[in-house]
């Protein structure tokens, strides 16, 4: 039984098909980083590593062995107030999942539901919906990471509307000239039209356009007319197609914003905002669920109707879908991302090369901490006079109410870490 409050974890990679392969992969440079036994294999997609107490890819204590959940169903005060209200007495679970994932291919189009959705989902199809919780995600860009997200502004969907005859084929001449009469007006019922026809359109009419697209494409890059390819995303188009040929998804390019974020930069991903993510390495955020709601670019249950039926049409820019973070006042090496919703709130913490020492302020919620460069010993109340040693990789279980104190070990370094809490 593990009597500290601060104590490292060992923490599950997940090996999906997306993933990025060997050690090109963030995700195995964690992992081996934080554990020397584990084996960086060249030719394994590293595509996940889950911190927490999802029963799917539960942590375990890595001094003993324990679940992480079967610790805190004995020490359910660890969890801070906050965090009890938001779980089932007795479960031991967090009301978060933190991740690491490394994309190499593109993941499904989808959404998540709200709350009043998920549960009657999950009462008309528990199969596929198997719980009945929200679940909003946020991501942090660890390298530049690509993703699709939201609708487009209606001008930029208009404009592809006019130069992508396959597109308009497929949407239909009535939804299209209906969206590009509506392009500079409020509301969104044109929008819903077409890209519900698009979705819905039969799987004969889309191979045989995105076909034709793909032909178009190919040809305008083997001829030099560069400004061809750009106006259709062409260079996307192709990607995407490579990765699931004759998908609708690969035509949701002209509906959703390419967005290329920045180390350091977020997304927030409310309820039924569309997404789907492209390539890059990222840390996500999110509520315990896993409610998805597919409907392209994947292999998976699709439940087209449902996704087109829920969807939120407002148009955004890339700008408007940023989620800022905000610099702790008393502390300004803490940047926090604070969204609109209970179960989850990430720090990012960045100590500059000359701070020798740098104390983790206790919290009113549990949290989970990962190094993402840098080493330091770590030292607490209740770990005594044990030191723990972190570096690259290393996850930390942190109590509420419990401070810790980074002695950085690595001179004119930096490091990084990202906290997850609630």
């Amino acid at each position: 039984m593990c009597a500290a409050k601060v104590f490292a974890l060992k923490c599950g990679v997940q090996e999906y098909d997306w993933g990025k392969h060997g050690a090109a992969s963030e995700v195995a440079r964690l992992a081996h980083g934080a554990d020397e036994d584990f084996k960086i294999d060249a030719s394994t997609p590293y595509a996940e590593l889950w911190m927490g107490t999802h029963p799917k890819g539960p942590s375990t204590i890595c001094a003993t062995s324990e679940l992480l959940s079967d610790w805190i169903k004995t020490h359910p005060e660890t969890l801070g107030h906050k965090a009890k209200e938001l779980t089932s007495d007795g479960v031991g679970q967090l009301p978060f999942l933190f991740k690491v994932l490394s994309v190499n291919k593109s993941l499904s189009i989808q959404a998540h539901p709200n709350k009043r959705e998920a549960e009657r989902l999950h009462k008309e199809n528990p199969k596929e919906y198997p719980d009945g919780n929200h679940k909003p995600e946020m991501a942090i860009a660890l390298t530049p990471f690509e993703a699709l997200c939201g609708f487009r502004p209606k001008t930029e969907i208009a404009e592809f509307l006019k130069s992508v005859p396959e597109l308009r084929l497929v949407v239909g001449e009535g939804n299209a000239e209906d969206l590009l009469e509506e392009k500079s007006k409020s509301g969104s019922s044109s929008l819903k039209k077409s890209f519900t026809a698009l979705m819905t359109s039969d799987d004969k009419t889309i191979k045989e356009q995105l076909s034709h697209l793909v032909a178009r494409v190919q040809e305008a890059k083997t001829s030099g007319d560069s400004e061809a390819v750009v106006s259709c995303q062409g260079d996307l188009l192709l990607r995407l197609y490579d990765q699931f040929p004759g998908d609708v998804g690969c035509f949701a390019i002209y509906f959703f914003n390419l967005i290329t974020l920045k180390a350091g930069e977020a997304l927030f991903l409310e309820a039924n905002l569309p997404h789907a993510y492209l390539y890059g390495d990222c840390l996500e955020c999110m509520a315990c669920s896993d409610n998805v709601v597919r409907a392209g670019l994947t292999p998976k249950f699709k439940d087209v109707p449902t996704l087109c039926s829920l969807l939120n049409y407002d148009s955004k820019t890339p700008s408007d879908l940023l989620f800022k973070g905000s610099r702790m006042s008393d502390d300004p090496l803490v940047t926090i991302f604070d969204p609109p919703v209970p179960d989850f709130t990430v720090h990012q913490i960045q100590i500059p090369s000359t701070v020798d020492e740098q104390i983790i302020r206790p919290l009113d919620g549990a949290s989970i901490l990962i190094v993402i460069e840098g080493n330091a010993e770590a030292t607490s109340q209740s770990l005594g006079n044990d030191v723990l040693e972190v570096k690259d990789g290393s996850v930390l279980y942190i109590s509420a109410h419990e401070a810790v104190t980074l002695k950085l070990k690595s001179p004119n370094k930096e490091m990084l870490l990202y906290r997850a809490t609630c």
